[in-house]
């Protein structure tokens, strides 16, 4: 249970500590899209990408949990040293299809 705490601690300090890294290149880019304008190919290119980007994340985590499954299935005893590892992996998973739809929301 310590090693599930000390691994949510640090999983959340890295996701702070990455959005407080990517928040002044998220304005710098909202602000060189407001100065351009864009194509008006541009909402279709964004829906494309973060529909590309939702279809990816979902077989990442389908991948994910079925792999977990499969080894808890082979060894029950290492349930609990799995769910860990398998957790953050998959919030890493979402954390890439959230970074699309902004992009793709930003660049639209």
């Amino acid at each position: 249970m310590k090693t599930l705490r000390s691994m949510a601690k640090s999983s959340a300090l890295f996701a702070t500590t990455l959005i407080a890294a990517l928040a002044p290149v998220a304005s710098a880019v909202a602000e060189d899209a407001a100065a351009h304008q864009g194509s008006p190919l541009g909402p279709i290119g964004a829906g494309l990408a973060i529909g590309i980007a939702v279809l990816g994340g979902g077989l990442g985590q389908g991948k994910a949990v079925g792999s977990m499954l499969e080894s808890y299935g082979r060894n029950p005893s290492v349930g609990g040293k799995l769910l860990a590892p398998m957790l953050i992996g998959m919030a890493f998973i979402e954390s890439l299809v959230i970074l699309a739809f902004v992009i793709a929301y930003v660049k639209a």
